[in-house]
C-alpha cells in the first residue's frame, strides 16, 4: 500500500518535520523555515474563546424517533407521523466552571440538542432543571459573575453566591434543586432534561398551544452525594466525558423518551402563577406528560474539539410548527446565544459539519471570516433578483397574533411572581423523600459555611428567611446547623 505524503497546509509534500533549519550544527533558527512557523502558528491557535458558561462539556450524535401522535399541537415536519426520525447532536454540561474544571461539580448540567431535520435545525437549549434561577436575562450577567471568580483573587466564593440569591428570593427553587443530589448527577446519562422555558406549538389550522418539553432518561435517576462528587472531583475530573463515550462505544446506547406538557391559552389566563415564569413549573397533576418520542446516542464524535467545542445552540433555532413566548429569560436568549457564537467560533459557524443543516439551505449571507462558498458559489447575494429560483414559501408565514398590552414598561414583576415560596416549599415536603430532605439539608449547610466577611450574618440571615418562608423546618435546620439564634425578628420576616 501507497503511504501518503507528509504535506503543509497548503498541501506542498515536505520531509524535514522533526529538526529545525540552522546555520550550522550548532548555529540560529532561520526565520525561512516556513514549516516551523506554520506548524508553531497553527498550535497557538488550536483552541477557540471558551464558553463564557457551559465550557466543560460532552457530545454525542445519535438518533431522535417519534413514537406517539402530537399533529394536534404541532405542524411540525418532523411529527408530521409516528414513526419519523432525524439525526441528532446532544451537548451536556456544567455551567460555571471552566474547560478544566470537574465534572462533578455542584452545577446544573446544560442539556442542549440539536436536531437535523428537513426543515431545518432545531435546537432545544436547556439544563437537567425545570426551572433557573432567575426570570429575566438582564440579571444573567450579574448572577453569572457570582458564580465564577471573585476579581481581585480570582478564586470560587460561596459569599458572593448566597449574597445574590438570598437578594434574589426568585433563585429558591432553583437553588433547593441545585443543593439536593440533583446538584451532582451521576454522569451525564442519569439525568432528565427540560427545555425549561414555555415554548409554543402551531398546528396545521394555525392554532397555538403552550409547551414545555421534558427528555426523561431511560438509565433511571442516579447522583453522587456531595462527599462523592468531592471524590470524584480529584480521582477523575472527567468522569462524566469518560462515562459517556465508554457507553456507547460498548453498544449501551443512553436513551431518553420525549414528553411534553401542554397549556392552552386559556388555561394560561387561568393559571394561579404566570405560565411563562421559568422559576416556576406546571404542575404534572394539572397539565400531565404526554409522550412524544426517543432519543438515543449512539456515536461519538471522531474529534472532539471540531464537533464538541464548536457546536453552537440557540433556542432561536426553531422551526415550522414550533415557536416562542414571552417568557423573558427566553427572549433575552434569543439574542445573547447567537451573538455568543458568532464572537467566540465566527459569523460562518453554521457551515461547520456539526453545525450544517444537511438539507437545503438557500439564503443571501455572504462572506465573513472563514467564508465557505462550495454551497452558494457565484450566486447572486441579494433579493429579489432574476437569476436565481430563490422564493419565500407562503406557508412558512409567522404565526400572527394580538398581544394583551400595549403599555410599554419595565415592569418588575407580573401576576403572583412575588410568590417565591409556595413552589419550592412543595418541593421539599412533597418531592423530596426524608433521605433528600437531608441530603438537601447537609449540602446547605456545606455550602453556606463558606460565607465569610463582614456581611457573614447579613447575608445568612436573609437567605434564612427564604428557607423559613418556603418551609419552617427546613429553616430551622439550616439555621441550627449554622448557630444562627433565631428571635421573632426573623420569624416574622418569614412570614
Amino acid at each position: 500500500m501507497d503511504s501518503k505524503k507528509l504535506t503543509s497546509a497548503s498541501g506542498a509534500p515536505y520531509f524535514e518535520h522533526q529538526d529545525s533549519q540552522t546555520v550550522g550544527a550548532r548555529g540560529p533558527v532561520l526565520l525561512q523555515d516556513f514549516i516551523l512557523q506554520e506548524n508553531l502558528a497553527h498550535f497557538v491557535r488550536e483552541r477557540i474563546p471558551e464558553r463564557i458558561v457551559h465550557a466543560k462539556g460532552s457530545g454525542a450524535y445519535g438518533k431522535f424517533t417519534v413514537t406517539h401522535d402530537i399533529t394536534k399541537y404541532t405542524k411540525a415536519k418532523i411529527f408530521s407521523q409516528v414513526g419519523n426520525s432525524c439525526r441528532m447532536f446532544a451537548r451536556f454540561s456544567t455551567v460555571g466552571g471552566e474547560k478544566g474544571s470537574a465534572d462533578t461539580a455542584r452545577d446544573p448540567r446544560g442539556f442542549a440538542l440539536k436536531f437535523y431535520t428537513e426543515d431545518g435545525n432545531w435546537d432545544l437549549v436547556g439544563n437537567n432543571t425545570p426551572v433557573f434561577f432567575i426570570k429575566d436575562a438582564k440579571k444573567f450577567p450579574d448572577f453569572i459573575h457570582t458564580q465564577k471568580r471573585v476579581p481581585k483573587t480570582n478564586l470560587k466564593s460561596a459569599t458572593m453566591m448566597w449574597d445574590f440569591w438570598s437578594l434574589n428570593p426568585e433563585s429558591l427553587h432553583q437553588v433547593l434543586i441545585l443543593m439536593s443530589d440533583r446538584g451532582t448527577p451521576y454522569g451525564y446519562r442519569h439525568m432528565h432534561g427540560f427545555g425549561s422555558h414555555t415554548y409554543s406549538l402551531i398546528n396545521e389550522n394555525n392554532q397555538r398551544t403552550w409547551v414545555k418539553f421534558h427528555f426523561k432518561t431511560k438509565q433511571g435517576i442516579k447522583n453522587f452525594s456531595n462527599e462523592e462528587a468531592v471524590k470524584m472531583a480529584g480521582e477523575n475530573p472527567d468522569f462524566a466525558q469518560e462515562d459517556l463515550c465508554n457507553a456507547i462505544d460498548s453498544g449501551d446506547f443512553p436513551k431518553w423518551t420525549l414528553y411534553i406538557q401542554v397549556m392552552t391559552e386559556e388555561q394560561a389566563k387561568e393559571f394561579r402563577w404566570n405560565p411563562f415564569d421559568i422559576t416556576k413549573v406546571w404542575f404534572q397533576g394539572d397539565f400531565p406528560l404526554i409522550e412524544v418520542g426517543e432519543m438515543e446516542l449512539n456515536e461519538v464524535p471522531i474529534n472532539y474539539f471540531a464537533h464538541v467545542e464548536q457546536s453552537i445552540f440557540s433556542p432561536s433555532n426553531l422551526i415550522n410548527g414550533i415557536s416562542f413566548s414571552p417568557d423573558k429569560m427566553l427572549q433575552g436568549r434569543l439574542f445573547s446565544y447567537p451573538d455568543a457564537h458568532r464572537y467566540r467560533v465566527g459569523v460562518n459557524a453554521h457551515h461547520l459539519e456539526v453545525n450544517r443543516c444537511p438539507f437545503a439551505v438557500n439564503n443571501y449571507q455572504r462572506d465573513g471570516f472563514m467564508a465557505d462558498s462550495s454551497q452558494y458559489q457565484d450566486k447572486p447575494n441579494y433579493h429579489p433578483n432574476s437569476f436565481d429560483d430563490v422564493q419565500p414559501d407562503p406557508a412558512y408565514k409567522n404565526f400572527e397574533y394580538e398581544l394583551d398590552s400595549t403599555y410599554v414598561a419595565n415592569f418588575n414583576r407580573n401576576e403572583n411572581d412575588d410568590d417565591h415560596y409556595t413552589q419550592p416549599g412543595l418541593l421539599y415536603t412533597k418531592a423530596m423523600n426524608q433521605e433528600d430532605r437531608d441530603h438537601l439539608i447537609h449540602n446547605i449547610i456545606e455550602s453556606m459555611k463558606g460565607i465569610d466577611g463582614p456581611k457573614r450574618d447579613e447575608i445568612i440571615n436573609r437567605q434564612l428567611c427564604h428557607f423559613f418562608r418556603a418551609n419552617i423546618e427546613l429553616g430551622m435546620k439550616v439555621a441550627s446547623a449554622l448557630s444562627v439564634n433565631i428571635d421573632a425578628n426573623m420569624m416574622n420576616h418569614s412570614k
